[in-house]
């Protein structure tokens, strides 16, 4: 149980009510029924927070159950990516993994069931007729011709769809609840239909599948769920849930509903997301821009910052905008601790230091992270010449430009001071090499001039440096709520969501990282070595900037 100083949200205040009563012999079981037709995203990662999470802190379980009900869209690739999210998160369902495909004997024959208590019947007619009959929110339906339909008749036919008896379209099993309930759920839904198709399990072994709203409550039932949490849009399906389940007589499973992940800037449909992929508009389902878990797992997001993040926005009873800045600020508080610090020049410039000595090379000591003592230091080369980036350079210095411009001193981080002396450009008008001269008694760690300068660069040693592609990934759309829009969402793409720099430069030390090994550019933000870097020049992707330069931005 929970402190008294410790804010509960209201799903918790529920379960500790439970708890204290008794109820469910005093246990907590939940449940993440994913349904493997796509890669898992943000707002799945709430959930699987929440559900984990609540049997962690209570000593309940929680399932993995794969709602494997529609064999047109279901694949295996999609269970295994599940899993494989669900564990990079840091969560563990142990020997309790489940299908919905486990239970279909079980799902048929209490649809059976139904049929021999009157509750449900065989109806022939056309699914767009039988979507016309059911009404509208403010209008009654009308019922079925064949609503009373014997039901030794009906059984024959369930029994013959079963078989392969029949085509597609041509009957369903509906419930036989109420036509002119306010709850349009509850109007004689439809609870089996024919698919002759193959399913990822089950194989060709049946032809007939149950609808999500018929499996998804048993399911929970027969692995006895205390406390079945849904998003929001579930709420109008549970009086359909809880009638199936009182009218079977079975565990009584019992829906609660929270609000979904709603984040700026950000998709969270898997239909759309599908739209994305399939149209090209992102490079697959793990894109470092797409906000599936396989794509912010690549772009170097932490499993402990998301769940972070998913203890941040809590647990509501509306639905709201999350705001995508304090995703990003989650990420930076995390690795800020254990992301060791490396230089790097993303738009590199030569700066030509003319009074250091050519030919010589000296190693300076760099801390590697100076948020950890233990990560200790390491040794980076500087010669003569050295990288500098070019937006770190301007010609005629405006009031508040602190770094390096004609007749200015900046210090070289972990080097010297410097003081620019002259510049030279290209035809086209580009600065090509930068010149100073440096002051040998500025050396970091051993200055004792107490010459003091506004500015500190990055640089990369010409010389040892190597080359790396990086890519600076952003916001994949442009406007905030996309919910509100009434046109094409795709209308609201960010075509500068992605910026290749393929001629930047590392410190040697980068050529030894692995992919999925996570650092700090200095003064740049943090990055990963991406999955598919192979060969001497990494690819590098952007997680985040150092600080939110969005808001800035689009003020």
């Amino acid at each position: 149980m929970s402190t008294e100083k410790e804010k509960l949200n209201f799903i918790e205040q529920m379960i500790e009510k439970d708890l204290a009563e008794g109820k469910n012999d005093g246990r907590l079981h939940t449940r993440f029924p994913p349904e493997p037709n796509g890669y898992l995203h943000i707002g799945h990662a709430k959930s699987i927070c929440l559900n984990f999470g609540l049997a962690e802190k209570y000593n309940g379980l929680c399932n993995l159950r794969f709602d494997d009900t529609n064999p047109e869209k279901e694949e295996t690739e999609y269970v295994e990516s599940i899993k494989e999210d669900i564990k990079w998160l840091g969560f563990d369902w142990g020997d309790r993994e489940y299908y919905a495909s486990d239970y279909f004997d079980q799902l048929y024959d209490y649809a059976v069931k139904l049929i021999k208590d009157g509750k449900a019947y065989i109806d022939d007619q056309p699914a767009e007729l039988i979507s016309e009959q059911r009404g509208t929110p403010n209008e009654p339906g009308k019922e079925s011709p064949y609503r009373n339909r014997p039901v030794e008749e009906s059984l024959e036919i369930f029994e013959d769809m079963k078989a392969g008896k029949y085509d597609e379209g041509t009957h369903v099993l509906r419930a036989k609840i109420d036509m002119t309930s306010p709850v349009m759920q509850m109007r004689d839904p439809v609870i089996y239909r024919i698919k002759k198709m193959a399913h990822h399990r089950t194989g060709d072994k049946w032809c007939i599948y149950p609808t999500y709203d018929f499996a998804h409550g048993q399911s929970d039932s027969i692995e006895g769920i205390t406390h079945s949490l849904c998003t929001l849009e579930f709420a109008a399906h549970r009086p359909l849930y809880n009638w199936f389940i009182e009218n079977l007589g079975i565990f009584p499973s019992e829906q609660t509903e929270f609000a979904r992940l709603n984040l700026g800037y950000t998709i969270v449909s898997k239909r759309k997301l599908r739209e994305l992929v399939e149209g090209g508009h992102v490079d697959g389902w793990d894109d470092p821009r797409m906000p599936t878990i396989s794509g912010i797992r690549r772009r170097g997001y932490t499993p402990e910052s998301i769940r972070s993040f998913a203890d941040k926005i809590g647990v509501a009873k509306r639905n709201g905008i999350s705001d995508v800045a304090l995703l990003e600020f989650s990420v930076r508080e995390d690795l800020n601790k254990k992301a060791n610090r490396v230089l790097g020049v993303l738009d590199p410039v030569k700066l030509i230091i003319t009074n250091y000595p050519e030919g010589q090379t000296e190693e300076l000591d760099a801390v590697n992270n100076p948020e950890d003592e233990s990560a200790g230091k390491r040794k980076i080369p500087f010669s003569r010449e050295v990288y500098i980036e070019r937006g770190d350079f301007m010609e005629d210095p405006q009031k508040k430009f602190f770094r390096m411009g004609p007749d200015r001193e900046v210090r070289l981080k972990y080097a010297y001071i410097v003081k620019c002396t002259g510049f030279k450009k290209n035809d086209a008008g580009e600065i090509e090499e930068i010149y100073a001269e440096y002051d040998p008694a500025t050396k970091s760690g051993q200055d004792n001039t107490g010459k003091k300068v506004k500015g500190t660069l990055g640089w990369v040693d010409a010389n040892a440096g190597i080359e790396t592609e990086v890519r600076l990934y952003d916001r994949l759309f442009m406007t905030e709520d996309l919910n509100k829009i009434e046109d094409d969402f795709k209308n609201h793409l960010n075509p500068d969501s992605l910026q290749v720099m393929k001629n930047a430069v590392a410190e040697p030390s980068v050529k030894d990282m692995k992919p999925g090994e996570q650092f700090q550019f200095e003064r740049m933000g943090y990055f990963i070595i991406d999955k598919g870097s192979t060969g001497d020049k990494p690819i590098i992707n952007r997680t985040v900037t150092l600080r939110d330069n969005w808001a800035k931005q689009n003020k």
